[in-house]
């Protein structure tokens, strides 16, 4: 399939999960070596979990199908730019390229704004919204030690 093609399947996947009522205005596929392996949509509204965003939920499929939890030659086709969230998922998950089509700035204009969340990152934790604070009981340090000294680890 060419890029176009997989792209237009990537949007109406988006356009259908508004038609149907299923979710926000997105959606995703993941190939490799010209196959589609996973396939997502925006599901945050119809299974109340704000992490059930399109590339998220096509990330989450294509990993089941490799039975890997890395997507190195792997390449993402999304309805529009990624967010902060799926950002670090893709970056995670080692996907090999991103194709995008409307812009955050087009999905800011219609009510998904996700500039505050990058200004947010921006700033010193002290001075962020949400309170992060630094809480350090005993035996803090016992999972990362326990890690560090591990054979069975799966490194990633």
């Amino acid at each position: 399939m060419r890029e176009e093609d997989l792209m237009k399947m990537a949007v109406d996947i988006a356009y259908e999960n508004v038609i149907s009522n299923s979710g926000g205005p997105f959606g995703a596929i993941i190939v490799k070596n010209g196959k589609i392996i996973g396939v997502g949509k925006n599901q945050v509204t119809s299974t109340n979990d704000p992490t059930a965003h399109a590339e998220i939920q096509a990330i989450r499929a294509a990993c089941q199908y490799l039975d890997s939890f890395q997507l190195t030659d792997c390449e993402l086709y999304t309805s529009c730019e990624p967010c902060p969230m799926c950002l670090g998922a893709i970056y995670w998950s080692r996907l090999k390229t991103i194709y995008y089509n409307c812009t955050k700035k087009d999905a800011a204009q219609i009510g998904f704004d996700d500039q505050f969340i990058y200004d947010q990152l921006a700033l010193p934790m002290e001075k962020r919204s949400i309170p992060m604070i630094e809480l350090l009981p005993n035996s803090t340090n016992s999972p990362f030690e326990a890690w560090k000294v591990s054979n069975q680890k799966k490194e990633y």
